[in-house]
């Protein structure tokens, strides 16, 4: 009877639409509100008898032990990242080669200014130092950042032209490691910053310090990508679970001509330092004199000396103090001259040349 109850079932080859058709649905009067646990519906309506023979599988909803895990999961970063200083307990440390500040260099170091120039998809290679060994696995990473408050939260990408231009998969990130088979590139699926790591390698037999070759992709000038404003670089030491050991942070300019622009600014911060404000060099007329006289048309105001007053900028104590006592000796004879022009203009009165003696005012008349 079993059998010939599975015979009158619709084949599975049906479609789930002709299956759910031939199911005659039952009135709810002709449900029995006791039943036993081993009884289904049959397709006509009436209840066939059927023992459950079979065990819930509990495997049914584990996962294959086969998926394969994705190693490339970068953890969740800051929406505001760090940019401070931090060697950490392995002393982490990074150096730059000295290339001067002639024209023909593609890239080169400011010290004073903590500021690196480097020519577009140049490679500059920047020496890593530690007082100990990291851990096994440990990876460096490179993020670039804007280094202004009102920028920080927005991401440093390529200019549209730069990316249609290359034809790699991670067109859209600024900064690039070379010479590695093994560096990675992320974007942060909360943040959308772009980061590049690469493993850590130790020095070198002979050698205290490893190297890592980076290059940036676009010109800090660039419309729609920097756009002329300063970025930042953080180089971090981190483990492979993204504990960071150690950071550095330095200021990047990707420009045409790294020599020329790292002279111009260390000489406008010198400048800016000593209290002096940078203008843009004009050819014009030597300054006054600082005992010059302004003319007039009246002759008396011709004579009147210029109250105008300049300041001199003074290098040296000595030069200073000589400087002094020019100008004491200047004020000096300023004021004798004054006490004799005054004295003569009351003795050189002038005599009428005939009539009465005009009178000084200390003298007196007969009369009197």
């Amino acid at each position: 009877m079993e059998e010939q109850g599975f015979e009158s079932l619709p084949l599975s080859q049906d479609s789930f639409k002709e299956l759910w058709e031939s199911v005659i649905t039952p009135s709810i009067s002709t449900i029995s509100t006791v039943t036993a646990p081993n009884e289904t519906w049959r397709n006509n309506g009436q209840m066939l008898m059927l023992e459950l023979t079979k065990v819930f599988d509990e495997d049914l909803f584990e996962l294959p032990q086969d998926l394969p895990v994705k190693d490339d999961v970068t953890p969740p970063a800051s929406t505001v990242l760090v940019t401070t200083d931090y060697p950490g307990e392995y002393g982490f440390e990074l150096r730059f080669q000295q290339s001067g500040t002639a024209k023909s260099v593609t890239s080169t170091y400011s010290e004073l200014l903590n500021k690196l120039y480097c020519q577009l998809a140049k490679t500059s290679p920047i020496e890593l130092l530690v007082v100990k060994e990291p851990p096994m696995g440990a990876i460096l990473r490179a993020t670039a950042v804007y280094k202004k408050t009102e920028h920080m939260a927005e991401v440093v990408r390529r200019c549209p032209h730069h990316q249609a231009e290359d034809p790699a998969e991670h067109r859209c990130h600024l900064i690039r490691v070379e010479g590695s088979q093994r560096a990675q590139y992320f974007e942060d699926q909360d943040t959308k910053r772009h980061s590049v790591t690469v493993p850590y390698e130790p020095p070198q037999l002979g050698s205290k310090m490893s190297t890592i070759l980076l290059s940036f992709m676009c010109n800090s000038s660039c419309m729609g990508g920097m756009n002329r404003r300063p970025i930042l670089t953080i180089l971090t030491l981190e483990t492979s679970e993204g504990l960071v050991l150690g950071r550095r942070c330095f200021e990047v300019r990707v420009c045409a001509c790294p020599g020329r622009d790292r002279k111009t600014e260390e000489e406008n911060s010198t400048k800016t330092q000593m209290g002096t404000k940078q203008t843009k060099k004009r050819k014009s007329a030597p300054a006054p004199a600082s005992t010059s006289v302004k003319k007039s048309k009246s002759a008396s105001s011709a004579e009147e000396e210029d109250k105008e007053v300049y300041v001199l900028h003074v290098r040296g104590r000595e030069r200073y103090e000589m400087l002094k006592k020019i100008n004491d000796g200047q004020e000096l004879l300023d004021k004798e001259n004054k006490t004799k022009s005054k004295m003569s203009m009351k003795l050189d009165v002038p005599l009428p040349s005939s009539g009465k003696r005009v009178l000084l005012k200390e003298e007196r008349s007969d009369s009197d």
